[in-house]
């Protein structure tokens, strides 16, 4: 049986409509960024633009088609920008909001004659495709980036549409839609309609979907990393050892000399900054892919990767030196903390973790009864206590 398109377009209105009011609901508990305000908005104008084009034949033209098609311009392309939000790359506004004024303009000026539904048609969903590859080209960007996998279900749904109005474009190029009356006959166009209120609703899923999993990301983030430092904590290590398998890695054990002193002298605050200092500079002399994790207190672990011994000895000394003149660069301290660090290496299929941090720590603690503010290494012929 033929779908009255007419009844369809209602069926959208009212489907974007509640969408919208839920977003911004949603975005007034505050407990959201600005993405739902700006998708809620999207939903509302696409929900209206929807209703205006349902009474074509009922109010005038210009109402109908004219304004019906652009605010679903303009909701389209606020989709796009709400997805920037959500990805902290928003647009400028007023740029932005010119360009949905100069898309939509051709819409009353060049193809607003009711005789030419089926340009009309075309031209509004050549929009609306590439409005969607934009988003999906976006979740793309959100799923490379932040490893958000509900991104990519974003991304499946958007090129989904982007196929449909290509579709839709196809066949008002062709002829095959449009005609002075659009809702009468083309039994496609009426299934392309139905299918986007589906569409509608499981984009605005996927949305709270990919808000839902960076949400969990991040308290996952903040329960696996020091908040001090912004390095893992012992939580955090855990999780990172099943992944070095049996590869051969190398441990420094870092401890602040005269740590104590140099809070009971000038407080916590300032221990507090001689820690985050010492984290940046660990990360900067570190290579990427290598693991700094705090222990506790004023001691930190350093795991370097497919690394010997003798190099790993070289890192612990540009970081005990880098770490050194950083210190000196603060010259209202009157105790100056330095570093002890003792290296162990672990070459492949050579002991467990729990044997490898008991050899640092040996060379540790030589460390510290040669002076400290050195670096040792667990030797060959020494045994770990």
């Amino acid at each position: 049986m033929l779908l009255d398109l007419r009844t369809i377009y209602f069926i959208v209105a009212v489907s974007c409509f509640v969408l919208g009011v839920l977003q911004l609901a949603a975005y007034a508990t505050g407990r959201f960024e600005r993405w739902p305000l700006w998708w809620g908005v999207s939903n509302l104008l696409v929900g209206v633009g929807s209703f205006l084009v349902a009474l074509r034949n009922l109010v005038p033209y210009s109402v109908s088609i004219d304004g019906g098609n652009v605010l679903t311009i303009a909701g389209y392309m606020l989709m796009f920008f709400a997805v920037r939000v959500f990805s902290g790359r928003a647009l400028d506004q007023r740029i932005f909001w010119l360009a949905i004024f100069l898309v939509s303009v051709p819409v009353v000026l060049i193809v607003s004659n009711p005789a030419a539904v089926s340009a009309r048609l075309l031209y509004v969903s050549v929009i609306c495709c590439l409005s969607d590859l934009a988003v999906a080209r976006e979740a793309v960007s959100i799923v490379r980036r932040e490893k958000l996998y509900s991104a990519a279900l974003l991304v499946g749904l958007y090129v989904c549409t982007a196929m449909i109005f290509a579709v839709r474009s196809i066949l008002a190029a062709t002829g095959e839609i449009g005609g002075p009356d659009p809702f009468g006959g083309s039994v496609v166009h009426s299934w392309m309609a139905v299918s986007a209120v589906a569409f509608i609703m499981l984009r605005s899923m996927a949305m709270v979907l990919m808000a839902a999993e960076r949400s969990r990301n991040q308290l996952t983030e903040l329960a696996h990393h020091d908040p001090l430092t912004g390095a893992l904590n012992r939580g955090g290590l855990a999780e990172h050892l099943p992944a070095l398998g049996s590869q051969p890695i190398s441990l420094l054990i870092i401890d602040i000399d005269h740590f104590k002193q140099l809070n009971d002298r000038h407080g916590h605050a300032a221990g507090d900054d001689m820690l985050r200092l010492f984290a940046s500079v660990a990360r900067g002399t570190m290579r990427s892919g290598d693991l700094l994790a705090r222990q506790g207190g004023d001691e930190f672990l350093a795991v370097l990767k497919n690394i010997s011994r003798d190099d790993a000895v070289l890192i612990a000394e540009r970081i005990r030196l880098t770490f050194a003149a950083a210190v000196t660069q603060r010259p209202d301290l009157a105790v100056f903390p330095t570093l002890s660090i003792g290296v162990a290496a672990r070459e492949e299929n050579d002991g467990d973790f729990e044997r490898l941090m008991q050899k640092a720590d040996e060379a540790l603690y030589r460390s510290k009864r040669e002076g400290r503010d050195r670096v040792e290494a667990f030797g060959e012929n020494q045994q770990a206590a």
